[in-house]
């Protein structure tokens, strides 16, 4: 999906582009702050590349204008062309998902090996986004990797400008969801003693500014600053005002039990976030997260948001399905690196197939092909789709409460709910991959063929495994199979007749 030109942050900054200064990398940019700050930059003119471990077609859609390299922190040897002629770098490598201590020593060596190889092809300035608190005092693992980076990277020599933000509050953030989904969820709410640690949130689009900012501010390379919203609030404040915004009744009470691993696990089956992100964020919320230094904004000057403004802004823009970037465009960890369905070796172990022959148009049958899933479900059956999502929940996988980003749209990467799509061929070809717990690994493919003057409508499930487990899986299953895949196509076939919206963002 295209960021609209009305939905750029950066208007009304004081700072002015400065494209003659060199190339730009952004890293991270298939994370959710990165995906937001490149149409920034390309729109106020700078030479931008891209750096992703995988290429997808998708990204040079995306970012009409980008330059989209292959790279991997944690393989040093790819970094070389990614980084060759470029003057800044924004660095947004952030390890949210894997916050133990494997992540800890990853997140350095990926640092490391971005800072020999920036120091070899004579970068300029880096720029870091990192999160704020007291990483000597906080709980929080990933407090605690990310204040790692900064050192690391200021080894080279090179001037490292980092900036250390509060809670990021905007739609598809992961802080925004949880709070909503919590209030939408919960009549009563048990507070730990510990939510009452003062926060500044900052909204998703004060932190693209001041990243643009001090690109474009000189004499601040080097420093250190400390961002955050207009108000200084706990997480009971969040969670009222959240419930006031939503006209939603909520009874708050001091809750007996402290230990932010159970509340992130009670909240993971709540929301759409999960576990292993709440708890990360749940951790990082113990203590207070405030400003110290308020120099930036006397450096780059504009009007902060509040918490309450920043949230209707975020709840607007889901009401308007404009939603560009989100906390899952990035999870699960190295989703863009899983087997592919054409990278198998020979076809999969297993496979059934439901098809029906239509006189619809291609067209309408692929935009019908294109809603299932999120708030609208899968037609019919519904509940035996939410069973399995929940029971993946419940063994900390996805489920199917993630959703999808966008009601209308879909292209290559997107999440929908447990499935994430591979391939995406407007009115030929939807592929998705499970991304739920298996014993195995599964794809479900949508097809329209021509067939005698007609369209062919197909789905088939795709199942590769090679244990015994997976094999008594896939068999307990398949009755399902049948009942539902059959339906769903029927389904398809039958809503397909004047669907105004399109299903297609290409």
């Amino acid at each position: 999906m295209r960021s609209n030109p009305d939905d750029l942050f950066c208007g009304d900054l004081p700072t002015s582009p400065c494209p003659g200064t060199g190339a730009i990398l952004v890293t991270g940019a298939t994370g959710y702050i990165g995906g937001r700050l490149v149409p920034e930059l390309l729109h106020r003119g700078y030479h931008v590349r891209v750096m992703s471990r995988e290429l997808s077609p998708e990204h040079r859609e995306r970012w009409p204008g980008a330059e989209v390299v292959k790279a991997d922190a944690l393989q040093p040897e790819s970094l070389g062309p990614a980084l060759e002629g470029i003057h800044t770098a924004f660095y947004l490598i952030h390890p949210l998902l894997l916050a133990n201590e494997m992540a800890e020593s990853a997140t350095v060596q990926a640092a490391a090996n971005f800072r020999k190889t920036a120091e070899e092809k004579g970068i300029s300035h880096v720029i870091y986004l990192g999160a704020l608190g007291d990483s000597r005092t906080s709980p929080s693992v990933l407090l605690r990797q990310r204040a790692q980076v900064p050192e690391e990277l200021r080894r080279s020599g090179i001037p490292v400008t980092a900036l250390f933000s509060a809670a990021i509050i905007g739609s598809g953030s992961a802080s925004y969801e949880l709070i909503e989904h919590l209030v939408r969820s919960c009549p009563v709410l048990l507070i730990p003693s510990w939510a009452e640690s003062r926060c500044q949130p900052v909204a998703v689009r004060d932190v693209i500014k001041y990243l643009v900012g001090l690109l474009e501010t000189p004499g601040v390379s080097g420093r250190t600053f400390e961002i955050g919203g207009a108000d200084v609030l706990s997480l009971r404040e969040m969670l009222t005002i959240t419930a006031q915004v939503l006209c939603r009744k909520k009874l708050l009470l001091r809750a007996p039990i402290e230990h932010a691993g159970m509340y992130a696990y009670l909240a993971s089956l709540l929301t759409p976030v999960p576990m292993q992100i709440c708890r990360c964020l749940l951790e990082y919320w113990h203590g207070d997260l405030l400003c110290r230094d308020q120099e930036i904004r006397r450096i780059v000057p504009f009007r902060l948001l509040g918490y309450r403004e920043a949230l209707v802004r975020a709840l607007s823009r889901e009401e308007q399905d404009r939603v560009y970037t989100r906390w899952s465009d990035a999870y699960p960890p190295d989703y863009d690196l899983a087997m592919k369905l054409h990278e198998l070796d020979g076809l999969p172990t297993y496979q059934s197939s439901y098809s029906l022959v239509t006189d619809k148009d291609a067209s309408a049958l692929f935009r019908s092909i294109c809603r299932i899933g999120g708030r609208e479900g899968w037609f019919n059956s519904n509940w035996l789709w939410r069973i399995r999502g929940a029971f993946d929940r419940m063994l900390l996988g996805v489920g199917t409460s993630r959703g999808r980003k966008s009601a209308t749209s879909l292209e290559a990467g997107d999440v929908i709910d447990f499935w994430r799509v591979e391939d995406y061929r407007v009115n030929e070809r939807l592929l998705l991959r499970a991304e739920m717990k298996l014993p195995g690994r599964a794809w479900l493919e949508f097809r329209i063929d021509q067939l005698n003057g007609r369209n062919s409508l197909s789905v088939t499930a795709y199942y590769q495994t090679k244990g015994l487990w997976g094999r008594f899986y896939w068999y307990v299953f398949l009755p399902f199979h049948i009942f539902i895949f059959r339906d769903l196509i029927r389904q398809i076939e039958r809503t397909s007749v004047g669907i105004r919206t399109p299903g297609s963002s290409k």
